[in-house]
């Protein structure tokens, strides 16, 4: 099976290559990676084809040279386009020279954070587009007036402007009389509710591209003889490209060394059972703090919460102690990671991976714990409480924690890395240079995107400030890594760490988010004064009353027929979960055939 593979998707590139004009197919045999004499048998394969097929020539119909002359004319314009994009792209040579300095782990960080700012820019589109524009039609004077602590509150001004769920209308919009018009309760929930199913779409599939990247791709088990002799690139003629290509290449092998040259330590039964007490009381001491930061933000809630509904609810200075709970949630989040990085050290693991695993799962379990605390007081205790537009008091908690939160990541810059560069430059020289730590900065980044992706319901302009905070950051961290930071002293092959971010972002971050999401939507009822679903018993029933409406009509019957036995239908949803499974089990095991039939072929070639 995989030897006929292989060649099917040999012809299959000839085929293409042939189908291109003559400086296209020299770029495109140019570019790839295979030895000069591979390139030969495919050129040559190629130019027998391409004479097979002018001799062809006259026999081809007038539709057949057209439909080639579109395609080739498509595939110029994909090339051209490719190209321009790439240029665009501001920090693929910032993300060059951080992989020659400081090697794939550290550079797995910037990949996620970039990756993240892409999806953030999607989302502030796509909420922009259809919730925010049509709102500016139907929106009215804003009475209140600004006095820049709401930059730090999200309250005053900020409470009657598109920012929050409030403002929005649940009127349909129509400028022309008899005119079209725009519902605003469908377009909010259709915009939040298709939004996710495209970023549950996105995660898998940057999962799926991140592991086969990593885990299956054939090039992984290159040795790194063919690193050193067959990938060098002999278009490179500017010095410091040369310098940081020679650079990479170095450390790349140097990470692929690791693997072999892995000493294997043997410990006595006494040591043995220290190294598992020191285990032990580690992860007991990490959950216990998890527990205590968990109690602690729950009960400053509840006191929080009973301030503010006692106090004036339009009252500037009221709404400011609101700052207190985002501050304590921050500073938890801030300093429990560097005792969890010390549990680490002491703990002393066989391989930095080992080390900075555990400490992910350890601060893993500490945000989403504060995030579930916090998702528990917002539906449990506020959706309850006295106030009037309780979505709109949830979206300013948010957008506190949020800015708070950035806020913190700066100050960890200085605190956490500056100020051990000068101790360990002038009080402490032989501690050295600190460390980028990975693991405490990729959970920033989790924890800061779950916190934006509760928030869209309750501010759908979210994202967009969640972008610039994390365009900024990546400066910051980038300016922070080259003053501050060392390599890491023990290099180590980290390709597949940003498959684990992806995975944790999706699980149990997304995952936890839906389940938020679903409660809030089918469960609690609106706010009988604010927001597009006043006056509903669910936001979901502006969809049920939707779909009564279009029963009358005889053109939307196969809406209403989707609608009652696909959407909700608990069989279709197990018979598409089954599928699923299915069919990822089947992809599964071709992807450990190809892997094993890779494995035999290699060790042929050896031997």
């Amino acid at each position: 099976f995989f030897i006929f593979h292989v060649f099917y998707a040999e012809e299959n590139l000839v085929a293409n290559l042939a189908s291109m004009s003559p400086s296209e197919r020299i770029k495109a045999i140019q570019k790839m990676p295979e030895t000069m004499k591979k390139k030969r048998e495919i050129r040559n394969k190629v130019l027998s084809e391409v004479t097979k097929k002018s001799r062809r020539g006259a026999q081809h119909s007038f539709c057949t040279e057209y439909l080639r002359g579109t395609v080739v004319s498509c595939r110029r314009f994909g090339n051209s386009l490719s190209e321009y994009f790439h240029q665009l792209d501001v920090w693929h040579k910032t993300l060059k020279v951080i992989g020659a300095e400081f090697g794939t782990s550290v550079l797995s960080y910037f990949i996620f954070l970039k990756w993240l700012i892409t999806l953030n820019v999607f989302s502030f589109i796509i909420n922009f587009s259809f919730i925010t524009i049509p709102q500016f039609v139907a929106a009215e004077p804003n009475n209140l007036s600004f006095t820049g602590l709401e930059l730090f509150t999200g309250a005053g001004y900020f409470q009657q402007t598109v920012l929050y769920y409030g403002f929005y209308t649940n009127a349909t919009i129509s400028k022309i009389e008899n005119g079209p018009s725009y519902n605003m309760q469908l377009a909010y929930i259709f915009t939040v509710g298709i939004y996710f199913v495209i970023c549950f779409l996105i995660l898998l599939f940057s999962m799926a591209k991140s592991f086969c990247r990593n885990f299956i791709n054939p090039q992984t088990y290159s040795g790194n003889a063919s690193k050193l002799l067959c990938t060098w690139d002999f278009n490179i003629t500017n010095e410091k490209a040369v310098k940081m290509k020679q650079k990479n290449l170095s450390r790349q092998i140097k990470e692929g060394l690791t693997d072999v040259n892995r000493e294997v330590l043997n410990f006595s039964v006494k040591e043995r059972v220290v190294r598992i007490v020191i285990h032990l009381v580690s992860w007991v001491a990490s959950l216990g703090a998890a527990l205590a930061a968990c109690a602690g933000v729950y009960f400053l809630s509840i006191n929080n919460l009973k301030l503010f509904v006692k106090g004036h609810k339009n009252d500037l200075e009221s709404q400011a102690a609101m700052l207190v709970l985002p501050v304590v949630a921050s500073l938890l989040n801030t300093f429990i990671p560097f005792f969890y990085s010390w549990l680490g050290h002491l703990e002393r693991f066989r391989t930095p991976g080992q080390q900075i695993y555990v400490t992910i799962t350890r601060n893993i379990i500490l945000k989403i714990s504060i995030v579930g605390i916090l998702c528990y007081y917002w539906l449990n205790v506020v959706a309850e409480s006295e106030s009037q537009c309780w979505e709109t008091l949830v979206g300013q908690d948010i957008y506190r924690l949020v800015l708070v939160d950035f806020l913190f990541c700066l100050f960890g810059c200085f605190f956490g890395e500056f100020l051990q560069r000068i101790l360990g430059t002038t009080v402490c020289v032989s501690r050295g240079l600190p460390e980028f730590d990975i693991g405490r900065n990729v959970l920033d980044l989790i924890y800061a995107q779950t916190l934006t992706w509760i928030g869209i319901l309750f501010s759908p302009l979210l994202p967009g400030i969640q972008m610039l905070s994390f365009c900024i950051l990546f400066y910051v961290k980038k300016v922070s890594l080259m003053m501050n930071c060392q390599p890491p002293r023990k290099v180590w092959r980290t390709a597949q760490m940003t498959t684990s971010f992806m995975f944790l972002l999706f699980f149990p971050s997304f995952i936890g988010v839906l389940s938020v999401i679903g409660v809030t939507v089918w469960r609690l009822k609106p706010s009988e004064v604010c927001g597009p679903f006043r006056g509903l018993s669910s936001m979901y029933a502006a969809v049920s009353e939707w779909i009564k409406i279009l029963e009358n009509y005889t053109a939307s019957k196969w809406v209403v027929w989707i609608y009652h036995n696909l959407i909700t239908s608990e069989l279709f949803f197990f018979v598409l979960s089954t599928l699923v499974l299915i069919i990822t089990y089947l992809y599964w095991q071709i992807i450990e055939g190809r892997k094993t039939m890779t494995k035999l072929l290699r060790k042929q070639i050896i031997n």
